[in-house]
Order: structure tokens, then sequence, then C-alpha cells
């Protein structure tokens, strides 16, 4: 049956009308009790979040104390007008070799451990920069003067005073690059182990980010690599287990400082400072890069090829492994390492 348009509007209006009967028959709550209800919600969910917040912070806080307390310093502290720098020696008695990191390594001394028990026949020396490891994390103003002037102030006074072998994993290459054309005579050698090729692009410094900071402050990143533990451990059998537990320690208490931040803010203008000055022409270099870079860069074997081609003695090795090559191919390196400079480096005496 169909009923007629106007038997379904009337319908409708009676219907409406009834509703509106009904809704007044009904108790309403004032809309001022639904804000305030809204209001209480927003004030026990904030009060819950301050709550965990403040918890986690206390928390990370007296963690990170009881670690520092159980796990003795290494090195050697060198005093300089910005602030202390730690410095480790591995005691061997051959040609002096200094070993810079790769950008925001938490503890320098700890990453190249594998090498260093390859490298007995070198008295190595680990800088540890300011923002890593054990030396101040609050310097700012890394530029690749201020990095490399440092590290030449740490060897005086140590007391190096022959040419080095200068190695630098990833962007410890940039440094050694500007060292060695700043400091001209000092190094006998330069070591690259993946190391990041100088590439002109600007001069202009960017913002230092606060937010890797907070977030460690918070403890989050506490949270997070604990649960994810592969996150900041090196994979491989090539660690100790007192070694996996410092780096564990020092990458919670070092992420996001003052100096790393500042120092990724200047990475393009180091590296364009850099690239306006080659590698000297008569000092040796050694370089590895890692097939996983040169499979996944296209242009990273291409850079590093004509970055050499005016170094009269250099050589350029393509080994199998990540970015980190030192983690899981240390043996080799340290092998390749010891070949090329008794092939290359004429032997000085070393100062102690």
């Amino acid at each position: 049956m169909h009923w007629p348009l106007i038997d379904r509007w009337a319908l409708r209006g009676r219907n409406e009308h009834s509703m509106s009967a009904l809704d007044q028959q009904l108790p309403t709550q004032p809309r001022v009790h639904r804000r305030h209800r809204a209001l209480r919600i927003a004030g026990i969910v904030t009060t819950g979040v301050l709550a965990l917040t403040v918890s986690s912070v206390l928390a990370n806080t007296a963690i990170t104390a009881a670690e520092k307390a159980h796990l003795a310093p290494y090195g050697q502290t060198v005093a300089l007008a910005e602030g202390d720098i730690n410095v480790y020696r591995n005691g061997g008695t051959g040609p002096t070799m200094v070993l810079l990191s790769g950008y925001g390594t938490p503890a320098p001394a700890i990453d190249f451990a594998p090498l260093l028990r390859e490298l007995d026949a070198f008295n190595v020396i680990v800088i540890e920069g300011f923002g890593y490891g054990y030396s101040e994390l609050d310097v700012p103003n890394r530029t690749v003067q201020n990095i490399t002037g440092e590290i030449h102030e740490v060897l005086t006074r140590l007391g190096v005073h022959e040419p080095v072998i200068l190695a630098g994993h990833s962007i410890g290459g940039i440094y050694t690059r500007y060292y060695a054309n700043a400091y001209p005579g000092e190094v006998s050698a330069i070591i690259g182990i993946d190391p990041t090729p100088a590439t002109a692009s600007t001069l202009e410094v960017g913002s230092a980010s606060r937010m890797e900071a907070v977030v460690g402050a918070l403890g989050l990143y506490r949270w997070v690599t604990s649960v994810a533990p592969d996150l900041i451990q090196p994979p491989g059998t090539a660690y100790t287990p007192a070694e996996r537990e410092r780096t564990a320690a020092m990458s919670k208490w070092n992420y996001g400082n003052l100096s790393i931040a500042d120092e990724w803010a200047q990475l393009a203008a180091n590296s364009t400072k850099t690239a306006a000055h080659p590698f000297p022409a008569n000092i040796p270099v050694l370089e590895f890069l890692s097939s996983e870079s040169v499979a996944s860069m296209p242009s990273w074997l291409e850079k590093h090829q004509r970055e050499l081609d005016t170094v009269t003695t250099h050589e350029l090795q393509i080994v199998t492994g990540a970015h980190y090559l030192h983690w899981t191919q240390a043996p080799l390196l340290g092998q390749a390492i010891s070949s090329f400079v008794a092939a290359h480096v004429p032997a000085v005496p070393h100062a102690r």
C-alpha cells in the first residue's frame, strides 16, 4: 500500500511532535557539567602522563648512576682549555697510530676493541673527542678546525712528536684528511675504514637538534634499547660480554649530547671545508670500503677513487660487510694495515 504524500508528511510531523514532547520529558545534563567532566578526564590523563614521565626520568637517572658506579672509566684524561678529552692506549711499541671513530659512536675505545686486538705491533691511541666515550659531552663549536686542532693538542700533550698513522672510520675520514693538510709533515699514512668522502655543498651551519637529548633524559632511549638491544649491539662474536655491557650502558649515557648534536649540524660545512683540500700526494693512503656501502650507494666507490687519483701511493679494498667493518672483519683489516704500513711507511721510533 502506498501512502499519499500528504499523509506521509503529516505522519512525519506527528512523529516529530511526539519525539519533541518525549525529549522534554527526559532529564537533560547541562552543558557546563559535560565540560567539567571533559576537563576532569583531561586532568586525570595529564596527571598520569606526568607521573609516568617523572618516574621514567627518576628511574633512568638512578640506573645511570648505578651503572657509572659499577663501570670504572678506562683510558686517561687529557685536559684542554675546552674540557677533558679521554684517550685509550693499547701499550704497543711499534709505529704510532691514532684511531678516530665514526659519528655518534658512544664508546670509541670499546667500539674499536676487535681491531685493537689485531694491532699489537702498533702504539695505538684512540682519541675520544668531545661528545664521545668518557670525554666532555657539552662542548659546542664542533668545526673541523676545532676538532682537528684538539686532536693535535692531545697528541702534543701526550708527548707524541713523530709523524703518526691516522686511521678514521666513517666521518673520521673527513678529519684525517683535513688534519693531514693542516699539519703537513705530521702524518705518515692515512687509513680509512669505509670513510666518508669529502663533498662540497655548503658552508652554512644547521641548527643543533635537542630532541635526542630530551628522548635520552626521559629514559625513552634506555627503555627502547633495553627491549631491542640489537639496535645498539654489534653483530658477531668479536666482543666480550664486558665490552657489550659497556656498549649498552654508554650508548644510553651519551645519546644525543650537545657536542654530538652540534657536530651533526656542522657536518655539511665541515665536509665542504675538507673538500677544498685534496689528500696530500706524498702521504700513503689505504682505504677499506664496505661491500654494502658500495652496493647501496652507486657513487660511493667512484667518489673514493676520484679522491685518491692524486695520491702517489694508495690502495682501495672492497671488504665484505656493513659500514662498521671493524665489527666483523678486524683480522682482515689488521693484516692489511700491517702489510701496507710495512711496505710504505718508514719506521720511526715513538715517544711513550
